[in-house]
């Protein structure tokens, strides 16, 4: 034969379990900037870790809600501090 063989794609279900946890560390990243970010972000910043020690092809959206969680903790912690609202 002339051509050479395909690789096969290793599409694993943990890939889009960690796309999910990433997606969902995002959203709460920017909900706890607005309510109670010691609640919710610390959470958030758990699940993003967890999606970036799974890897796989969305490791790069799993690194960005790592990033994104911190500077959204640092963020919701300002605004509430400054508003005179609850942290926790």
């Amino acid at each position: 034969m002339s051509t050479q063989p395909q690789p096969v794609s290793q599409d694993r279900s943990s890939d889009g379990i960690a796309g999910f946890l990433a997606s969902v560390a995002l959203f709460a990243s920017f909900i706890g900037i607005a309510y109670r970010p010691v609640r919710i972000i610390p959470f958030a910043l758990v699940l993003a870790v967890i999606a970036t020690a799974m890897g796989g092809r969305h490791q790069r959206l799993a690194a960005a809600a790592v990033i994104t969680g911190a500077v959204c903790f640092v963020a919701g912690m300002a605004l509430a501090v400054i508003t005179n609202n609850p942290v926790f």
